[in-house]
């Protein structure tokens, strides 16, 4: 097999925080195609090498997907040693860190006079939020001491902006994920380091696809083209901002939600 798609990150090495999976998963086969080395980043070593076993399979017969251009490594996002040390294995296996994205996250939610702050509160922010400034914190600092450059794309979502159902903590922290976008790029571009954030709206991960039909019905009704959007859809606007060819997109964020923001429902209108 022939690769027949864009070289835009060729040669540019990246760490995927949940990497084997939903959006990460896509979005490491997205980085591949375009030329670029990928450490896939997960919780459990089994699964980051397993994923990066299957993908090296798939690409196997690809004459562009150089041989060893994908590896995985464990990494708790909720402890900055560990998000550290993962930068310097990328950087022990494939030489340099050019994109950090800070992907990994979890959700879960229950109306708020019901938590309990240690099951509801605290393991959200420490690896939705917290977990994204370790990201931007480890990688700005090994693209400072690389000489500058490189990007950090943080994974936010559309309840970052705006209140949800049963999502009180995942809101909050998603909302500190734009915040910490807007402000590491102020500070980093002394560096040359862009950092810019994504919001997806309803992706058809398996997050989504446990719920029954009809609410996956529902949330795709949301959506302008009435359908949930795909992980692969998604990756290709992170591969984007990933490349130089989106060197203006810098502390902003970028919705990927198919409209999920403009608009609230469709229903049929009264007779006038």
């Amino acid at each position: 097999m022939t690769n027949t798609g864009s070289t835009a990150l060729q040669d540019k090495v990246a760490l995927i925080t949940g990497g084997a999976g939903g959006i990460g998963l896509a979005t490491v086969r997205a980085f591949l195609r375009q030329g670029a080395k990928v450490m896939i980043a997960e919780l459990d070593q089994d699964r980051a090498q397993q994923a990066a076993e299957q993908v090296a399979a798939e690409f196997a017969a690809d004459d562009s997907v150089a041989e060893g251009s994908v590896a995985g490594v464990a990494v708790d996002v909720a402890d900055y040693a560990q998000v550290a040390a993962a930068v310097a294995r990328t950087v022990e296996v494939f030489g340099r860190l050019d994109v950090m994205f800070n992907n990994a996250g979890i959700a879960g939610g229950k109306p708020l006079l019901e938590h309990d702050p240690e099951k509801d509160y605290d393991p959200i922010i420490r690896i939705d939020q917290d977990g994204v400034y370790f990201g931007i914190l480890a990688a700005g600092r090994q693209f400072r001491d690389q000489g500058g450059g490189g990007v950090i794309i943080n994974t936010s979502s559309i309840y970052g902006e705006q209140a949800a159902e049963l999502a009180f903590t995942y809101s909050a922290a998603k909302a500190a994920v734009i915040s910490f976008t807007r402000s590491a790029a102020y500070e980093l571009a002394e560096h040359g380091t862009r950092v810019v954030a994504i919001t997806p709206g309803r992706i058809a991960t398996p997050m989504i696809r446990q719920f029954s039909p009809e609410l996956q019905e529902l949330f795709a009704s949301e959506l302008l083209r009435n359908k949930l959007t795909e992980p692969d859809e998604v990756a290709e606007v992170v591969a984007f901002l990933a490349s130089d060819a989106a060197n203006v997109i810098n502390g902003t964020v970028v919705s990927v939600d198919d409209g999920y923001s403009v608009f609230k429902q469709r229903f049929d209108l009264p007779a006038f």
